[in-house]
């Protein structure tokens, strides 16, 4: 047998040439740098049109190497212009968030360990980084010792997670026998309002409730929980033979930042269980509106939270760090590994007390992501990470002021943190403008309070073409992007703030480009 062994390199089978990759890297840095440092002076919304970076992307890989060069040359010509510019001063649509400088240079560290923090012996600090970072999570919170938890990707799979965990507590076998033809079965109810995400709907989706599974309840003038229609509701299901599972609030919802009365809700929680003689799992979904909590003054947001059973919150949101990060808190983590642990031999170790993170969820195959919250976290510290969410809170006071002085601009909801929503209501408006063509009302229209209804009718639906048109005119400028979403069947513009790049500076262009757009359209 021959002993001239080659290594992969020198049979052209090995990796990018340390030196290479050191003078890529450099260049990727500072293509990186220069890019946040002049991120404001694109347009926030990608201009491209549907199918046209793929139109500029081969249709096959390429059979033979390419230069690195290259493809730094192509993502300025093919992949920038299709990139919509979350980290811009400028971006208020949905949740404005920030990928920092920390929590960049800690994912790309995690990309260079390239870890799978399945178990505890396949990288130790990986799980004993997370387990540590979940806790100073915990600790910025203000929550009780106690609380242990995992980060995963986002909210979703957190709160899918979660109510797997309320669907194991109910001690109902389905992790062996499964749902389907079971006749010992009763039918099983989430309850959350009618603010809460989509995800809490999905995740009964994934679990086999359906959306059937999920009851969405009241809420006040507020657009929070309200807790009187919760318990009638749970009493009602109870009647028809319903089981209830869980309870989900919401603490910052997506589309108002409403906080639903926890306390309250807990309270009920409590009440119920006594009555039924079985408990009900109450997760809290904190995605957003959690992180506030970091600054001692708005610590109020979590009250009730420590009685819960799970939170979620999503450092990728308001605390600065890289998508994706999610922190799923849990009162009792047995439980969610009684739900989920499974070790086939393969994955046997006899590590002694160790946390094994593969029995926390579904996923085998783990990234590190809490190199880059512990990154972030120790960066900015305790004190500046609150510093910068009030900054964000006043920012949003701001905001209010604006609409509360523009004679045309009404606000929609309360703004208790760093998002608001308004629409354009101006008082004189003409109803025969619809783009829908509905025309003045006819001559031989209803009179008294039915002709009431109609113009009422007819004013609002134009009040919503309105609208409609503004937030397209300011998202097609490339200066400012905002999302909207509905209130009471209303069309309502959201602007949402709490990206480290926007100064106050740059919130007032934001406002002058609204003023400007909404004048353009009534005048």
């Amino acid at each position: 047998m021959s002993d001239d062994r080659l290594d992969p390199a020198q049979l052209g089978l090995g990796d990018m040439d340390p030196e290479d990759f050191r003078a890529h890297g450099h260049r990727v840095i500072d293509w990186i740098a220069d890019y946040l440092a002049g991120v404001g002076e694109l347009p926030v919304l990608s201009q491209v049109a549907p199918g046209e970076v793929r139109s500029r992307l081969p249709a096959s890989p390429p059979a033979d190497p390419e230069p690195f060069d290259a493809m730094l040359d192509d993502i300025d010509e093919v992949v920038l212009p299709g990139i919509t510019h979350w980290n811009h001063p400028a971006f208020h649509a949905y949740f404005a968030i920030t990928g920092s400088g920390p929590g960049i240079l800690g994912e790309a560290l995690a990309a260079g360990f390239n870890v799978n923090g399945m178990l505890w012996r396949t990288s130790p600090s990986a799980t004993e980084l997370e387990e540590t970072v979940v806790d100073w999570v915990r600790q910025l919170l203000g929550l009780p010792t106690g609380m242990r938890g995992i980060i995963l990707d986002t909210a979703s799979m957190s709160t899918m997670v979660a109510l797997a965990a309320a669907r194991e507590h109910a001690d109902l076998d389905v992790r062996q026998r499964g749902l389907a033809g079971r006749p010992d079965l009763p039918l099983l109810r989430v309850y959350t309002s009618q603010e809460a995400h989509s995800s809490v709907e999905k995740a009964a989706i994934a679990l086999g409730l359906g959306r059937d599974g999920v009851r969405q309840v009241e809420v006040d003038d507020q657009w929070r929980m309200d807790p009187a229609a919760l318990a009638a509701a749970v009493r009602e299901d109870v009647r028809f033979g319903y089981r209830p599972i869980a309870i989900v609030p919401t603490v910052g919802t997506t589309s108002t930042t409403s906080i639903d009365p926890v306390p309250a809700i807990m309270d009920l929680r409590d009440e119920l269980v006594a009555e039924l003689g079985h408990d009900i799992w109450v997760h809290v979904d904190g995605a957003y509106g959690a992180t506030a909590a970091v600054s001692p003054r708005l610590r109020w947001v979590l009250d009730g939270v420590e009685r819960a059973d799970s939170l979620v919150v999503n450092p990728h949101k308001w605390l600065f760090t890289p998508i994706d990060c999610s922190v799923l808190l849990l009162r009792d983590p047995a439980t969610l590994t009684r739900a989920f642990s499974l070790i086939p031999e393969y994955l046997a170790t006899d590590d002694g007390e160790v946390t094994d993170y593969m029995n926390w969820g579904v996923q085998l195959g783990r990234r590190f992501r809490s190199l880059k919250l512990w990154m972030v976290l120790r960066y900015f510290g305790a004190d500046g990470l609150a510093a910068r969410i009030d900054h964000h809170v006043a920012q949003a006071a701001r905001v209010v002021r604006w609409v509360a002085e523009h004679p045309a601009v009404v606000q929609a909801a309360p703004a208790p943190l760093s998002t608001v929503c308004f629409r354009a209501e101006p008082a004189t408006l003409d109803l025969g403008a619809s783009t829908l063509e509905t025309g003045a009302l006819p001559s031989d229209a209803p009179t008294g309070e039915d002709a009431a209804a109609v113009e009422a009718s007819l004013r609002e639906q134009r009040l919503d073409e309105l609208n409609q048109a503004w937030l397209d005119r300011v998202n097609a400028t490339g200066e400012v992007l905002l999302s909207h979403t509905r209130l009471e069947g209303r069309l309502v513009l959201r602007l949402a703030v709490g990206s480290l790049r926007t100064t106050d500076d740059h919130l007032e262009a934001t406002l002058a480009v609204l003023d400007r757009e909404l004048r353009a359209l009534c005048d």
